[in-house]
């Protein structure tokens, strides 16, 4: 998105949110949405650019389009547990450039054409340039009839979806407050200016600005106080991601809620070595962790805790299915057959053999331990007979808690 040379930059327009705020300040999760979410100058405005190889950061869908055709297999499975309804509804939140929907409306057209016939394809999508390069992309697929629309999540209905709501790498990009744990107990980081008529950014700490911040650790069973905890650890609180996860929740009539991101359960997520929590920058695929440098020009995310999303689905009707790493799931699919495939491959022209080891260090990175294949894949269900929920879907044959 174009922005006028007269506009104000991002910076002024936090610099003055702070400077009108009580006490000159703002929580960092308010500056966290401003830097990302803004609509014309936020990070996520600059539509597709910071996606991919030449952007800041891929995903699973960029590396290899054997993502989306194994999640398709899994998203069909779905729908015979549920019955086969007419629409099924596949419903994806933060769809980057729509490659993972074309993906997986490919496979489904190719291997199971009866699915395709009954889909209904709704993508959730808060940025008007993603949606736009999401549009362009999938327009071939409305030309031949296929029924896909966008919305919002305020848009939608209260028990309308009768499917599956799924998500790849987008609870990590909700804004987080940060708290520190100080001698008079825990305290908030606020976002203010290092020097009154400055534009350069400074934490500083105050008092909880919500409640709900220190109700979150009561919620995933974790202590944040001395001796085990030392006096300035710092950490995150996604509340974002439970005002979501009860929204989805009440949206959901029948059907499933896939998650897919990196974090942990929040015993991993709040040890006590993990004194400067999770937060992350990602600029041209280096990170590092000031979120003050380049504000509108990097991608800030921190990890998931999903401990706190099972909770708050139990508590909104989810019921707990599994959880496992994204290279488990991934194999149960048949990844792994997908290897022993090109394993076999007796060609002796070069370009063959150069495109099925490229395919298999795609293959790799996608199962790696330390890298996609350490990805959390949570399974979550609403309104299954207790036949469907009891038995495990293919991905999480084997799900962990």
């Amino acid at each position: 998105m174009s922005v006028s040379a007269t506009a104000p930059s991002l910076t002024e327009i936090i610099t003055q949110q702070i400077q009108d705020a009580p006490e000159r300040r703002i929580s960092f999760a308010t500056f966290m949405d401003l830097a990302l979410y803004h609509p014309s100058q936020g990070y996520y405005a600059a539509g597709d650019q910071q996606l991919g190889p030449s952007g800041d950061f891929i995903t699973a869908s960029h590396v290899s389009r054997d993502f989306g055709e194994l999640l398709a297999e899994q998203l069909v499975e779905m729908w015979g547990r549920l019955d086969y309804p007419h629409p099924f509804d596949l419903v994806e939140m933060g769809a980057g450039q729509g490659l993972l929907a074309g993906h997986i409306l490919e496979h489904i057209a190719t291997a199971h054409p009866a699915c395709l016939q009954a889909l209904q394809y709704t993508l959730i999508e808060t940025s008007p340039a993603l949606q736009r390069v999401q549009k362009q992309r999938l327009a071939p697929w409305q030309t031949q009839g296929v029924a896909i629309y966008w919305q919002t999540l305020a848009e939608t209905p209260t028990d309308c979806w009768t499917g599956c709501f799924f998500s790849n790498e987008l609870v990590d990009a909700f804004p987080v407050h940060r708290v520190t744990l100080t001698a008079s107990g825990l305290q908030e980081q606020y976002v203010s200016l290092a020097f009154e008529g400055d534009r350069t950014f400074t934490n500083v700490l105050g008092p909880l600005s919500k409640p709900a911040l220190a109700d979150y650790f009561v919620r995933v069973g974790i202590d944040l106080t001395p001796p085990r905890y030392p006096l300035g650890y710092t950490t995150e609180v996604n509340l974002a991601a439970l005002d979501w996860s009860a929204t989805i929740a009440a949206r959901l009539k029948r059907g499933y809620v896939l998650t897919i991101d990196y974090g942990h359960s929040a015993r991993r997520y709040y040890s006590p070595q993990r004194t400067e929590g999770t937060l992350q920058c990602y600029n041209r695929h280096r990170h590092h962790s000031d979120p003050f440098f380049d504000v509108g020009h990097q991608d800030i995310t921190a990890h998931v805790d999903f401990t706190a999303l099972i909770n708050q689905g139990e508590r909104h009707g989810l019921q707990y299915l599994g959880q496992c790493p994204q290279g488990l799931f991934l194999m149960a699919l048949g990844l792994g057959n997908r290897l022993d495939q090109l394993r076999t491959i007796t060609a002796t022209d070069g370009t063959t053999i150069q495109t099925a080891i490229q395919r298999r260090n795609a293959l790799q990175s996608l199962i790696n331990p330390i890298g996609l294949g350490q990805f959390q894949v949570l399974l979550q269900s609403k309104g299954l007979s207790p036949e469907k929920y009891q038995a495990p879907l293919t991905g999480l044959s084997t799900p962990e808690r």
